[in-house]
């Protein structure tokens, strides 16, 4: 068995299951130990003939079998019940504990794990753990009094038997407990090659379309070969070992069992008294069906010893990912009631934990309650990552970014999320219906909202064209709609939360700019009063807006209306010249 941190409360949880299962489980080893001595009596009896003259005694026999093969009958159903309806609990309240952390864990954490070797942990991993609380208890509780119990019998039949036998059985446990810490070592390897033939494959699948648009499906089965073969190796070193450790036990057994027939018959032959009975036929029967019972305990005990070395691999791998480090966390809360929409950059400098470089540098302003601002500048400025620190996915220093005058370090994270619309620029769409991706945010929400929402985002007589409208079933990622549709389906569900900070970050790049030109139009009727803040690259998208943050270098270039920019910021001038002519170019406009 396996203890940790993350475990032991299982045992307390699961106290009961397991208590009636070592109880039934010990019943039936008890009863199981009784079946030698019956058939031993009845080979002596058949030996002299006695027997064929009392049909009493062979009725008695009879029943006394049927009564035992029906309470291992029962016995048998009920600690599988117990163990295994104890072990598979275990294994969904272990995976729930790994779903709520893996939620709690930051962007960072999910940038340096990589989630095929995560889901491994949801999967083999937990796997491995159920088995030891199912397979594991009956292993242990078998080995201890299963064990015991059969080799007092076979002291009670023949000690002399029974000592010779108990040489070769230790030998053979002293190399089963080597080979158990070496058998942990390769399925630790195992397990490894797993993860990274997961992630391989996992990526390649997120990614097929870009696979198949560059022609690389032979160079990518080429790939995946070398990592499917480096995991076929792993799994064969490790077989090749778990089958040695079998073979040196069964080979230990067939030594054994050879060399007490043989001794037995030289006893029987003898006619020797052992606590005051001669050994007979029946009687070396009978210590031979103790022994064979007493194989399995044996075999439990290596059973166990593997089970728990691989059980100890992936409960540390399981440990490692609950021990991980929650980033993002309250500390001196400021009661607030309610979020207006005020922003403040206070000198904020930004860089990411994995990095030496600022992505942002020294900013500085105030978005106003209800102002609609725009955020432009080349790509790799910093845009994105300044409305992240938004949300707190990542810290920063204190009193540099203030919401509503309280410094956002100090506020409830999950009250400022509550208060934000996000939509992203990777537009994630769940593989769902369409009105529970627009609800997403809401459990339950009236239809009737879903629907003024998706008009909102002009994406209503998209849906009403599809054959099940709102209760489309959308592909994985969304992948059934057009990349105007998803953003449009995105937006709309940001528009349902009707936040008091609503952030567009490029959201509307892969829209007409009619269609674009009618999101503006929705938004700027609804959103009046409410914050609003567009990362754009087309500044028709920007150019109407109360004001506009020119992002460069990581710094803040210029702020303005579009109007003040384009007469005193060359950041700004330079990005609205090369769009005039991308626009006179395509036969478009863009706003002077």
């Amino acid at each position: 068995m396996i203890t940790g941190k993350y475990i032991n409360k299982f045992y307390k949880k699961y106290f009961w299951h397991f208590f009636f299962g070592i109880a039934f489980l010990v019943v039936i080893d008890i009863f199981q130990l009784f079946i030698p001595e019956i058939v031993g009596k009845l080979i002596d009896g058949v030996k002299d003939a006695s027997i064929f003259n009392n049909v009493h005694l062979i009725t008695r026999y009879f029943i006394e079998l049927l009564a035992i093969a029906l309470i291992m009958l029962v016995g048998r159903f009920a600690w599988r019940y117990l163990f295994y309806g104890a072990a598979t609990r275990v294994e969904t309240d272990l995976r729930m504990d790994l779903f709520q952390k893996s939620l709690k864990l930051s962007n960072q954490f999910y940038k340096e794990h990589k989630i095929g070797g995560i889901m491994a942990l949801f999967t083999n991993d937990l796997e491995v753990i159920k088995d030891v609380f199912g397979d594991g208890f009956l292993f242990l509780v078998d080995a201890i009094f299963l064990g015991v119990l059969s080799f007092v019998k076979m002291i009670m039949v023949n000690w002399i038997l029974a000592i010779i036998s108990l040489i070769p059985l230790t030998i053979m446990m002293i190399c089963a407990l080597i080979l158990s810490k070496l058998l942990e070592n390769r399925f630790k390897e195992k397990q490894e090659a797993y993860d990274s033939l997961s992630d391989f494959t996992e990526e390649n699948f997120t990614g097929i379309h870009v696979i198949k648009a560059f022609v690389k499906e032979v160079v990518e089965v080429n790939e995946f070969k070398k990592v499917n073969q480096n995991n076929y190796k792993k799994e064969i070193a490790h077989i090749k070992l778990a089958t040695m450790l079998d073979i040196l036990l069964e080979g230990f057994i067939m030594l054994i069992l050879a060399t007490m027939i043989g001794i037995g018959a030289y006893f029987v032959v003898s006619e020797k008294e052992y606590f005051g009975t001669t050994f007979t036929i029946g009687r070396m029967f009978e210590f031979i069906g103790y022994f064979d019972t007493l194989i399995w305990p044996f075999f439990a005990i290596a059973l166990l010893l593997r089970m728990r070395a691989q059980a100890k691999a992936s409960y540390k791998r399981i440990e490692e990912f609950l021990d991980s480090r929650v980033d993002i966390v309250d500390n001196d809360i400021d009661n607030i009631d309610t979020i207006r929409g005020k922003i403040e950059f206070k000198n904020l400098s930004f860089r990411y934990p994995d990095s030496d470089i600022n992505t942002l540098n020294n900013i500085s302003f105030v978005i106003n309650p209800g102002e609609s601002v725009g955020i432009v500048g080349k790509t790799g400025s910093g845009k994105t990552t300044l409305v992240d620190l938004l949300l707190r996915i990542y810290n920063i220093n204190e009193n540099e970014l203030l919401i509503d005058d309280k410094d956002i370090m100090h506020l409830p994270f999950k009250m400022v999320r509550d208060n934000i619309g996000y939509v992203i620029q990777d537009n994630f769409i769940f593989s769902d219906t369409i009105e529970k991706n627009i609800a997403f945010a809401y459990d339950e929400v009236d239809f009737s909202k879903v629907e003024a929402a998706s008009k909102m985002a002009d994406l209503d007589t998209n849906i009403k064209g599809f054959a099940n409208t709102y209760q489309t079933i959308l592909g994985e990622r969304g992948v059934t709609l057009s990349g105007g549709q998803r953003q449009r389906l995105s937006i709309a569900r940001a528009l349902l939360k009707d936040p008091k900070i609503l952030i567009l970050d490029d959201s509307m790049s892969a829209v007409d700019t009619k269609t674009e030109a009618d999101i503006l139009n929705n938004l700027k009727s609804i959103r009046s009063g409410k914050t609003t803040i567009m990362i754009a690259h087309r500044i028709s998208t920007v150019c109407n807006l109360d004001k506009i943050i020119v992002m460069d270098n990581e710094m803040i270039s210029g702020i303005g209306t579009h109007e003040e920019l384009l007469k005193n910021n060359s950041i700004y001038q330079e990005l609205h010249h090369l769009q005039k002519l991308e626009s006179d170019i395509n036969g478009g406009d863009i706003s002077e």
